[in-house]
């Protein structure tokens, strides 16, 4: 890889895909969607069609138009766009990747396919260079969510010399609860100088112990301003502030989860807590009732409103 590589540190948000009451994707909402979040969350990186942007329910097409309007739009404003290009594909994958270098994504990253799995971690450190190649000068993370792929390798095994296959190789976006495969994933990657960014938002504390090097996740995108609090006092060795927001913030997901807290309640509670006009979910996931997403919106904000 020939440019230089800025480190991806700190709060990402994991972005919603805006779409009409039709259900066609709105990309007149990404530059106002920006300026919320450096303006009003303090949060200054994104990660693109993942799965809180519903990434594997758009066409090939469609999230090539939402990745070129968050470059387009986040230019001279956001510090990175990583843009997700996994696909069940290789060559809808390699298709998006080479895409994504064209329009001057700040990284790519990969989820494992998830209907034809790998049978272990080489066949999928051989999918993951394969996809490299199609954007050799972009940096690639992996994207390690067991819970949504079912794919159960564990992530550092994914690691384990993949730098020789990989030159463009920069990390991992961990979004599972093994904290002892975490623990390993920040050794390897520590000795590399890569990142770990850790995506499992309500536990995101006991991962800083541990060494990760920021978060992805979809809480972010309004618990910004929070969420930096906490990591400030982290990084201060405030522990008990830390630890009290963190306890806080796990309450206020607690009871979002408790009035069914999937992908498209959470889009809606974005809508309501932002202002952002952000529309529906795609099938399979189904509309929010307003009142869920207003009771949890309201948690936010009086979270918010503390501190």
């Amino acid at each position: 890889m020939s440019r230089s590589v800025k480190k991806l540190t700190g709060l990402v948000a994991a972005t919603f895909t805006p779409l009409t009451a039709e259900g066609e994707i709105n990309l007149s909402v990404i530059g106002p969607y920006i300026d919320y979040l450096i303006e009003k969350q303090n949060v200054k990186s994104v990660f693109v069609n993942g799965t809180t942007g519903e990434g594997c329910s758009l066409t090939v097409d469609e999230r090539k138009q939402i990745a070129a309007a968050w470059c387009q739009h986040g230019k001279g404003k956001l510090e990175q766009v990583v843009v997700h290009v996994g696909c069940m594909s290789i060559k809808d994958s390699q298709e998006l990747a080479r895409h994504a270098a064209s329009i001057g994504a700040d990284g790519i990253a990969v989820i494992s396919p998830s209907f034809f799995k790998p049978i272990n971690a080489d066949a999928l450190r051989l999918f993951i260079k394969e996809v490299s190649t199609s954007a050799p000068d972009v940096p690639m993370y992996y994207y390690h969510i067991p819970g949504m792929t079912g794919v159960e390798l564990e992530a550092a095994d994914v690691l384990n010399g993949i730098e020789q296959m990989i030159p463009s190789f920069q990390g991992v976006k961990y979004s599972g609860t093994d904290l002892r495969d975490l623990g390993q994933c920040v050794c390897y990657c520590q000795s590399h100088n890569w990142s770990v960014l850790f995506g499992v938002d309500e536990q995101l504390l006991g991962a800083l112990v541990l060494g990760v090097h920021g978060a992805v996740g979809s809480t972010y995108n309004y618990l910004g301003l929070i969420v930096n609090q906490m990591l400030s006092a982290f990084d201060k060795s405030n522990h008990m502030q830390s630890r009290a927001l963190q306890l806080e913030f796990m309450e206020v997901i607690t009871f979002a989860k408790n009035l069914g807290f999937d992908v498209g309640v959470n889009k809606q509670v974005m809508s309501e807590v932002s202002g952002l006009v952000l529309g529906p979910p795609r099938l399979p996931l189904l509309p929010c009732p307003v009142s869920k997403a207003q009771a949890i919106a309201q948690k936010i904000k009086d979270f918010s409103q503390r501190h």
